[in-house]
């Protein structure tokens, strides 16, 4: 992609001696981080999101700007719920980071509002090691020679098998861990199958909300309530807000790999962890190798 041939020259631009740029700005907002940019000559924001394994363009922004893109072939998108094909375009040009390229097979995905015009995914932050610093709304980007999180890393990190997403271990209590995926697209707290919230007995302690979900493709209805204790990394947190499908919904939260006529399986993934959990903390996540590191920041 032209675009992250650019970015990587950027960064070695920032300083000739680490190739690290400096803290650059982002906002927060409803729990997404959003970048500014112009996409082809129009001022919009851009949405950073660790759980999408593509690139996305608001066909929103498109229409509202009656744009003419250049039309590739149509790809297969899963999303939380349901299963669509999507039109991709083609020789979409922005300015990010000051810097002027193109993004090539963004995918046709509802972003919301007009002026969020694209979605950076997998293909941008395997680039990189990247910070994001949520308390203080600003992110960095480093290349993998100067950074080793195999050394600092204190939270379970890995790349998921067959997808590549970063899937990390969360304690949901002293006996009981499982597998998320860490997605700062999900703007709620911790996405659960209905049975890990059965299996924990939280269906039948906690007083819960009914609601709606949004995914790239469609909704669902969902039921949300309030946990008193999870780890993540090293840290200890309560009142962490948790939603499940409603009774009845079906949800696509749960993913393991195998290897057909094998034993190989990768880790059960059971949902997903997002800005409810997140907001607190420095992430340094390097989504190539599969490592992370949890802090707080300054």
């Amino acid at each position: 992609m032209k675009l992250l041939i650019a970015l990587c020259l950027t960064v070695l631009s920032f300083c000739s001696h680490a190739a690290v740029t400096p803290w650059l700005d982002f906002h927060l907002e409803n729990g997404h981080i959003k970048v500014p940019a112009t996409v082809s000559g129009i001022p919009s924001k851009i949405l950073l999101d660790t759980g999408a394994q593509v690139n996305g363009i608001n066909p929103h922004f498109i229409n509202k700007n009656k744009l003419k893109l250049d039309k590739g072939s149509k790809t297969r998108i899963k999303g939380v719920y349901g299963i669509e094909n999507k039109t991709t375009y083609h020789n979409v040009p922005i300015n990010f980071f000051g810097m002027d390229t193109e993004i090539d097979d963004a995918v046709e995905i509802n972003l919301g509002l007009h002026d969020n015009a694209l979605l950076f995914g997998a293909g941008f932050f395997r680039q990189f090691v990247i910070q994001l610093d949520y308390p203080n709304q600003k992110m960095r980007l480093i290349t993998h020679d100067s950074v080793n999180l195999n050394d600092t890393e204190n939270i379970k990190m890995l790349k998921q098998k067959g997808s590549g997403m970063p899937i990390v271990e969360v304690m949901l209590s002293n006996e009981k861990s499982i597998w998320l995926v860490l997605d700062t697209g999900n703007n709620g707290g911790m996405v659960v199958k209905r049975s890990v919230a059965q299996s924990m007995g939280w269906l039948d302690e906690i007083e819960r909300e009914s609601g709606i979900s949004t995914g790239v493709n469609t909704s669902g209805m969902t039921e949300s309530f309030r946990i008193p204790w999870l780890k993540f990394g090293p840290f200890e947190m309560e009142n962490v807000l948790v939603s499940i499908p409603a009774k009845g919904e079906s949800a696509n939260l749960e993913s393991q790999y195998k290897t057909t006529g094998t034993h190989i399986r990768g880790k059960k993934v059971q949902g997903l962890i997002g800005y409810d959990v997140l907001k607190h903390f420095l992430i340094t996540i390097d989504y190539k190798s599969g490592h992370a590191h949890i802090g707080l920041p300054e």
